[in-house]
């Protein structure tokens, strides 16, 4: 059958511009194929040779283009440092319900700790996410890069997070610092790694970029999803968007690109190009990165952030370690003049990298309010 044939549904997103409508084909969910979410070995990120980061550069440009989705290889984080921040989430994740709620969001300052069951849904014409999480944002004093948190200039000062709460309220675990720190900390230089990458890729020089990740909006989250029902027959492809029970709803990301490692139950979904839902299933010793909002903005959509959603059909526990990178909030950047063609305009205004994530993030929390069924389908 032509994709021309095949019958279509539309699915509501949030953005910061409003509801967004995307056309799904309603087709069954297929793995994904590697030209669509390629393995690349960004070893040669690390290397001493300009030639070597280069080559990883151009493949990153590849799939960042196409799908805006790949797995990465040879990335430097070793297996123990994953595994021990694994653990670290299925211990804390298991404790008894009172035990959790110690680490409880709402006593943080700076929306550190502990969401409970049904109380997130990152897409409003969905379900409530089906998930508890754990988040962390950036603390300056555990990153390697900064040698004295005193000299912090003011202006970046004021957006950042020194809050020693989601230590103390799971103090009852003192392996659970340890390893969530370790693992945030690789992450880190990771995304620094990556970032010249990505100037590389626009063909910028590789530290384009670096003055405005010298204190970024890092964010770690931990994700726990229990299982929920596979749908079957006819229902698993023709359920309207309201019916769908959804352990983290579609959605796209805020800032510039997302590391993810996930565990080997699967579950993570991405919408193509085309319109159709595909696995990303896990492959060992490999993360996921996916270009976020930001990051296409200033990229005048060369960038694809794409559209993705969880669904924990295994019938087991799964977790996600998702470690999210944006520019210092005290940053603002617009499109790129590098990627504006001759007699092309530029497709967005300039805006802080706080306004941006404010804007994206106001409605992450609501449970109630929203319709799926009386959500306007926007024309365009």
């Amino acid at each position: 059958m032509a994709t021309s044939e095949i019958p279509t549904t539309q699915l509501l997103i949030s953005s910061g511009n409003g509801p967004v409508a995307r056309t799904v084909l309603q087709t069954p969910l297929r793995d994904a194929h590697p030209s669509e979410i390629p393995v690349i070995d960004v070893s040669g990120l690390f290397s001493a040779a300009l030639s070597h980061r280069q080559a990883v550069a151009r493949q990153i440009r590849d799939a960042a283009t196409n799908t805006g989705f790949f797995y990465i290889a040879q990335h430097g984080i070793p297996r123990a440092t994953t595994a021990a921040a694994h653990a670290a989430c299925l211990d804390f994740f298991r404790q008894p319900a009172d035990v959790k709620q110690r680490a409880s969001i709402d006593r943080s300052a700076r929306f550190n700790g502990y969401k409970a069951a049904a109380t997130q849904r990152i897409n409003p014409f969905e379900s409530v996410d089906v998930r508890e999480s754990f988040s962390w944002a950036y603390d300056p004093r555990f990153d390697p890069a900064v040698a004295d948190v005193s000299k912090i200039p003011p202006e970046v000062a004021a957006h950042l997070c020194l809050e020693d709460f989601p230590w103390e309220a799971t103090a009852n675990m003192p392996q659970f610092k340890a390893a969530i720190v370790d693992y945030w900390r690789s992450c880190l230089g990771l995304a620094r790694a990556l970032v010249r990458a990505f100037a590389l890729a626009l063909d910028l020089d590789e530290h384009f970029f670096d003055s405005k990740v010298t204190y970024p909006d890092a964010v770690l989250a931990m994700n726990y999803y229990p299982p929920i029902p596979k749908p079957t027959g006819a229902d698993a492809v023709a359920r309207s968007q309201s019916e769908q029970e959804v352990s983290i709803g579609s959605h796209t990301d805020f800032q510039l690109f997302t590391i993810l490692w996930q565990d080997d139950n699967g579950g993570l979904q991405v919408l193509n190009r085309q319109g159709q839902w595909i696995n990303a299933k896990p492959i060992e010793g490999t993360l996921v990165v996916n270009i976020a909002d930001y990051l296409q903005r200033i990229t005048n959509d060369r960038y694809i952030s794409t559209v993705h959603r969880a669904q924990n059909w295994s019938g087991r526990e799964r977790v996600s370690m998702p470690f999210f990178v944006g520019f210092n909030w005290n940053e603002s950047c617009g499109v790129l003049d590098s990627c504006v063609a001759e007699g092309e305009e530029k497709h967005y205004e300039e805006i802080s990298c706080s306004e941006w994530v404010k804007r994206r993030a106001q409605a992450m929390y609501k449970t109630e309010g929203f319709s799926a069924g009386k959500a306007a389908v926007p024309s365009s």
